[in-house]
């Protein structure tokens, strides 16, 4: 089994009596009524339907835990405040005493002293914990497990095809649909009205999502995040992260299946790419429209 602390997360916790009630109106996933160890993943979406968030949320006894990006953990507490009204709800940050870490590749269960939940998104994403951040590397490495860097942790995600904010889409910029949010159990569509809900039912039952970020291989040097990737002098979406020869791109979905049936090169900076849908994925490439001859 291997281990990584994720030093790039933060723990937000969101307790009180109205709690898992607020956070049930408020983002896309389910939380009211979740018992105790129950896990979700979601995202908190402006008025418009994008992502200012996506997250990991373990519901506890008094309300849920949440495991978001360090960068964007002040902007999602001050929306949550401003959401809170009179709601009987205390939202903290507890990033300074807890440690976000995960752990893969099977093993026994995470030390006693840990929050702990099976990812929800993908079983081989294998279980987050959140650890007393003094001596987080040390109770992971007392129940056998071999810690690594953050990165290789990263590059197991990007094999998998695993978007994660900040790193393969912007936020404020990207619709659940474009980050996967849809496959990935991050919306659900049988709840009632939250932030940002009409745009994302309209995406949905209209299947108006023409970019995903999607797995990439690369012939070349990984070009940076943010980098354009093109066809035949035609943008197609830009690069996220990229680990080896493997690499999530935020893709128009339709350009890039006319490009591969016209044999253009898809190129990032110096690198050229082939798109590799993962297994997971409930969506495929469009077919090419044929021209009038």
């Amino acid at each position: 089994m291997r281990a990584a602390v994720l030093d790039d997360r933060g723990v937000l916790a969101v307790t009180g009596a109205d709690a898992k009630s607020f956070l049930h109106n408020v983002v896309t996933c389910a939380v009211e009524g979740a018992e105790p160890g129950a896990a979700r993943y979601g995202a908190l979406l402006t008025p418009q339907g994008k992502i200012l968030a996506d997250f990991l949320l373990l519901a506890t006894a008094d309300g849920a835990l949440i495991d978001v990006a360090r960068d964007v953990l002040p902007e999602l507490k001050k929306r949550l405040a401003l959401y809170r009204l009179r709601a009987k709800v205390a939202i903290d940050d507890l990033s300074d005493t807890l440690a976000v870490a995960v752990l893969w590749d099977g093993g026994d269960a995470p030390p006693a002293s840990a929050a702990s939940f099976a990812d929800p998104r993908l079983p081989a994403l294998g279980v987050r914990a959140f650890l007393p951040k003094d001596g987080a590397d040390a109770a992971l490495a007392a129940m056998g497990a071999a810690i690594v860097p953050a990165a290789a942790w990263h590059a197991h995600r990007i094999a998998l095809g695993i978007p994660e904010g900040g790193r393969d889409f912007v936020f404020g910029d990207a619709f659940p649909h474009e980050a996967d949010l849809d496959q990935l159990a991050g919306v659900d569509f049988r709840k009632g009205c939250y932030i940002g809900q009409e745009v994302v039912s309209r995406m949905e039952h209209r299947g108006t999502a023409r970019s995903r970020v999607v797995p990439v291989t690369l012939d070349g040097p990984a070009p940076p995040p943010g980098t354009e990737v093109a066809a035949g002098g035609r943008p197609l979406g830009r690069m996220g992260s990229s680990a080896e020869d493997r690499g999530l791109a935020l893709l128009r979905l339709d350009r890039a299946a006319e490009a591969e049936a016209a044999g253009q090169p898809i190129t990032a900076g110096a690198a050229s790419l082939a798109v590799a849908l993962p297994a997971w994925a409930r969506f495929t490439l469009p077919a090419p429209e044929k021209t009038a001859s």
